[in-house]
């Protein structure tokens, strides 16, 4: 028997553990194909909502506000880089620089979700993660998120004018506001039906634990 799930990725692209999160996800919903049919959904989550065009360097920015060094966020990224291969997704070898905004990349998969085909919202994630966790690239930058969009087969004109519009601003800022109001602060959150949260860039092995009782549950 197989059982239907709603699941929303609460997330930012900014934000490394989203993409290990996401890999183990993927990794648990392949290992539970038979049992679980999953509807997935991602739904935006700002880190830094107020990044400047340009961003900031990734040391300082990191080091104001969590007080931490350069040494402390180096030791880190090599801890998120081997969860980072445990699940098949390869971070940049240095790291990424700077940290930019992500409102742009958000309009685009709300886009993505609501006017693309079946699978386009997923993918393109993936591409944004890549491009920014895997080859340091502006993801604040039109084009190269129109790169993107194009690579992947998708509407490069449509998605232009929506970048040189506020299309999917309001609609944006409404599920962010909707999220941290429901009291999620940290991402990733990964919500099962919209009742069931496992917070953080968790193994697949607790994912898949998770998914699995929530499914007897449900059945």
């Amino acid at each position: 028997m197989t059982t239907a799930m709603k699941i929303d990725f609460v997330s930012d692209i900014a934000c490394p553990w989203c993409a290990v999160g996401l890999g183990a996800l993927e990794q648990a919903l392949h290992e539970l194909k038979d049992e679980v049919k999953a509807e997935l959904h991602f739904q935006p989550f700002e880190l830094n909502p107020h990044m400047p065009e340009g961003g900031e360097d990734l040391v300082e920015h990191l080091g104001k506000k969590y007080g931490s060094s350069a040494e402390q966020q180096a030791q880190m990224y090599q801890n998120i880089k081997a969860r980072g291969t445990e699940v098949g997704f390869a971070f940049h070898p240095t790291g990424r620089g700077r940290i930019f905004n992500t409102f742009d990349a958000h309009r685009l998969l709300h886009w993505a979700e609501v006017e693309g085909q079946e699978g386009d919202q997923l993918r393109l994630k993936k591409a944004f993660l890549l491009a920014y966790q895997g080859k340091g690239e502006v993801i604040e930058s039109h084009e190269v998120l129109l790169n993107i969009v194009q690579i992947l087969g998708m509407d490069v004109e449509t998605a232009r004018a929506i970048l040189e519009s506020d299309t999917y601003a309001e609609e944006v800022r409404a599920k962010e506001n909707f999220y941290t109001s429901a009291g999620i602060h940290s991402v990733p959150a990964v919500i099962i039906n919209d009742k069931h949260l496992i917070s953080g860039g968790q193994p697949a092995a607790v994912f898949a634990s998770a998914l699995r009782q929530i499914a007897a549950e449900t059945a």
